[in-house]
Order: C-alpha cells, then sequence, then structure tokens
C-alpha cells in the first residue's frame, strides 16, 4: 500500500504539470478551472485517505520477549477471561 504522502505528492505532481502548461499558454481561465479542481481532488483524495486508514486493522502488540512466568500467568488469565 502506497504512503499517504506518495500519493498526495503524485496528485500534486499531476495538477502543477497542466497548471505549468496552461501558465505557458496564458490561460487564465484554464489554471483557475485547474486550482479549483485541484483543491477538490485534494479534499476527496484525504477522505478516502482517511478511510482507507480507518479500515486498517491496528496494530498486533509488542510481543515481550522473555517473559517472567507471572507475566505468563497474567495472559493466560486474561485471555481464559475473553471466553
Amino acid at each position: 500500500m502506497r504512503p499517504r504522502q506518495q500519493i498526495l505528492d503524485n496528485l500534486d505532481a499531476v495538477y502543477r504539470e497542466a497548471y505549468d502548461r496552461a501558465k505557458k499558454a496564458g490561460d487564465d481561465r484554464r489554471m483557475a478551472d485547474l486550482d479549483a479542481a485541484y483543491q477538490r481532488e485534494q479534499l476527496l483524495l484525504e477522505v478516502l485517505l482517511d478511510i482507507r486508514d480507518g479500515l486498517r486493522p491496528p496494530p498486533a502488540p509488542k510481543q515481550e520477549t522473555g517473559t517472567s512466568p507471572i507475566a505468563a500467568l497474567d495472559t493466560l488469565r486474561r485471555i481464559t477471561k475473553l471466553r
């Protein structure tokens, strides 16, 4: 899965290239349209990325190496309470 910043950077690159072409051609209306479209697309993309991040499973808890017998018993107690 691509990182959030990479996706947003790609969006920026696409619009910047089109904006620069319109600027070079002196097309002020196209530049304004691209600016509005970029802002709209960025908002939509950020919402989609938030949804994607919200659906991602939580990270697994860190496994302790060399746990004490008391910690192991406590873990077993918590697991049996869940049933």
